[in-house]
């Protein structure tokens, strides 16, 4: 078996090293993607339900939505 170089060796090392980051780097954006998913519907379940309570006239309904919602945004800075 042959073995190799220290140069081998460190390139291999490196390559792994940008594999890993790549990795992260992926894992990432995947993660920001469901969280952007998540809060979009979210959000617009909140104004299908803020729309029904202006719909019904129902004041008290729409103040708590309305709060949920703005704290929603607070919460993501959105």
């Amino acid at each position: 078996m042959k073995e190799k170089s220290y140069t081998e060796l460190m390139k291999a090392s490196d390559m792994k090293r940008k594999q890993q980051k790549e990795s992260f780097v992926l894992d990432l954006y995947i993660d920001m993607l469901i969280s952007e998913i998540l809060l979009n519907s979210e959000k617009e379940r909140l104004m299908k339900k803020v729309d029904a309570a202006i719909d019904e006239g129902n004041k008290l309904e729409f103040i708590q939505l309305s709060n949920q919602y703005k704290e929603l945004s607070k919460r993501f800075g959105t």
